[in-house]
């Protein structure tokens, strides 16, 4: 299946019609975590103006894979999509001024530096507040703004690490593995941070003040790890790495089929290991007697799962597959981007787009989600090239002349 076209579906509807459509965001942010919250916000109708520095622009661009634009990689054009570009020097008087008046005219700021350098720049919390009593604005730092580490660095993989999610990844007794190889911290604190945004969005309206948002990466990992604080707290249980297993349910994990491929099960509960057992030919196994019970199956792990290995590895996954649908076993392949691109789920719901733009006619991106029924997001466009919208911005929005630009130009404000 190919991916679907940017104006098919959901990824084409008019700004007008979203729900967004009049908030205006500043991303001033770098790479992934906050400018991800600012992503989601543009694909349901904010209009998002990306402030970059006006020599480099922001690092992402140049991070990753290269694309056939010269001043952009593949991951910016993924991930820099539905912005406008605005070149800014932030570290001159007249850029942060001219921040400021852009700070007057929009609804939310995103800012992702280490605690303390918006306000070296003379753009805290204290100055944006004030030239914008009404202003939201949504702070990503590694540790949050508070606290002994508030002024460490802030990586995506540092946090995982120290949130406690990169402890549990890998196998028993080895290494701990970053989960993925992908900036999960970064995607995860920038959608706690959107939720922020839109809770402050709403206090907004019905008071007319804006307010801080204060987000961790670290806390962000820390949230989503399921027990294993409480069970701590209660017991002093502390949970290991577990490879593709799990340690409250067997079979439950990845499995080799006969041509070399991988398939997902998972038996959480008894009636499931029974509809397991009879996909298998072998409904004894869920006997009382033997492994109908998980308890059991717990205590006896190694052979239940050496069972289910011999069995997968004896078919195909089309198989295996197969076999599991038709007696309703949670399963699903182990896929890799290739079978993703030929997947017909993520075809029919629309998770593959593919753009064109000058100089990049063909461009596979993720699609939007969540899928809302009246007003679904939409993508209007790859990552910008630096500074495409300056003079327009500055022009209609701030009202500067043609000639006032032209001198911030030369003195490399913008």
């Amino acid at each position: 299946m190919s991916p679907q076209d940017s104006d098919a579906g959901h990824t084409g509807q008019p700004t007008a019609a979203l729900p967004l459509a009049g908030v205006r965001v500043l991303d001033v942010g770098n790479f992934l975590a906050g400018p991800y919250a600012a992503s989601i916000l543009g694909e349901f109708g904010a209009e998002v103006l990306k402030i970059e520095h006006p020599i480099a622009g922001d690092p992402m661009r140049r991070f990753g894979t290269p694309s056939p634009r010269s001043d952009a990689s593949l991951k910016w054009l993924s991930e820099g999509r539905n912005r406008k570009s605005v070149t800014l020097d932030l570290r001159q008087p007249e850029g942060v001024s001219l921040f400021l008046a852009l700070c007057r005219k929009s609804h939310v700021l995103v800012e992702n530096f280490r605690p303390g350098t918006m306000e070296e720049w003379g753009l805290g919390w204290d100055q944006v507040h004030a030239a914008n009593p009404a202003l939201v604005m949504l702070r990503v730092s590694g540790y949050g703004q508070t606290g002994p580490y508030r002024r460490r660095s802030g990586f995506a993989h540092i946090a995982q690490a120290f949130g406690g999610l990169n402890y549990l990844a890998g196998f028993p007794g080895e290494t701990p593995v970053l989960p993925g190889t992908v900036p999960l911290g970064d995607y995860i604190a920038s959608l706690f941070g959107a939720i922020g945004v839109l809770i402050a969005l709403r206090h907004q309206e019905a008071t007319g003040r804006g307010q801080m948002i204060d987000v961790g990466i670290y806390e962000s990992v820390f949230r989503v790890l399921e027990e294993i604080a409480t069970a701590y707290g209660q017991s002093g249980k502390i949970r290991e790495r577990e490879g593709s297993g799990s340690f409250v349910a067997v079979p439950h994990g990845h499995f080799r089929t006969a041509d070399d491929k991988w398939i997902a099960i998972a038996c959480t509960t008894d009636k499931m290991f029974e509809r397991l057992s009879v996909a298998m030919g072998q409904p004894h196994l869920s006997s009382s007697n033997l492994y109908g019970d998980q308890r059991k199956r717990l205590a006896d792990r190694d052979r239940v799962n050496a069972i289910v290995i011999e069995w997968v590895g004896s078919l195909s996954r089309d198989e295996v597959l197969a076999r599991c649908l038709e007696e309703e076993v949670p399963v699903g392949k182990v896929n890799s981007i290739a079978d993703i691109f030929e997947d017909e789920q993520f075809a029919a719901r629309e998770n593959l787009a593919r753009m064109s733009e000058a100089g990049v006619p063909d461009v596979v991106i993720p699609g939007v989600i969540p899928r809302l029924s009246q007003t679904p997001g939409r993508i209007t466009n790859l990552g910008p090239t630096l500074g495409n919208a300056t003079d327009d911005v500055l022009r209609e929005l701030l009202g500067l002349a043609t000639s006032e630009i032209e001198r911030l130009r030369q003195q490399r404000i913008i």
